[in-house]
């Protein structure tokens, strides 16, 4: 299972175009809502429905956690206790997370997850004295660990995280049939 978390002021063009690279290449993908309902509201006012709740995700069955950026949608899923418990456990047990955008440097950073790590995130947005190697590309790989640059990194974001899970091939075939 793999777990898209929202949270009111996502940015949209970052987690819907993720959820469906990630779907395309054939990953069971959950949308789940940070808030006491279904419906989250995007950084543009796109509404979207989530699948679960935050209180029904397992995170011991979960191959990603995946967080979009936008703002306040970092700052809202930074604030999510549960959220970022749930975070460092995985990590911790080598499972994989990824962020995008604003979320790195607000939601990752903060929690330890990228001390000693390159990473990426929203020009400007970078935390200091985190003990991140900051980089410049689209979308950077460490480990278990993925971030992206923002909304135009978004696709290739989702195709890392493809590629890392089903595979340089499937991921590629996707992009070919998105015509990238």
């Amino acid at each position: 299972m793999n777990y898209v978390f929202f949270a009111d002021g996502f940015e949209e063009i970052e987690a819907l175009a993720t959820v469906d690279v990630m779907r395309r290449a054939g990953m069971e993908v959950t949308l789940v809502s940070i808030n006491p309902t279904l419906e989250v509201t995007g950084a543009h006012g796109v509404k979207v429905v989530a699948d679960v709740l935050m209180s029904d995700v397992d995170a011991a069955q979960a191959e990603w956690l995946v967080l979009p950026g936008g703002m306040p949608g970092a700052t809202n899923l930074a604030a999510c206790e549960p959220l970022t418990s749930m975070l460092v456990a995985h990590n911790e047990a080598g499972g994989h997370i990824a962020a995008i955008c604003a979320s790195p440097a607000i939601v990752f950073a903060p929690l330890g997850l990228l001390n000693g790590k390159n990473a990426v995130c929203y020009p400007g947005m970078e935390a200091e004295g985190c003990g991140v190697n900051w980089q410049s590309d689209m979308v950077v790989v460490d480990g278990n660990v993925v971030t992206g640059k923002g909304p135009a990194a978004a696709c290739s974001f989702g195709f890392t995280i493809a590629a890392m899970s089903q595979g340089v091939e499937c991921a590629e075939e996707v992009a070919r049939g998105m015509l990238l």
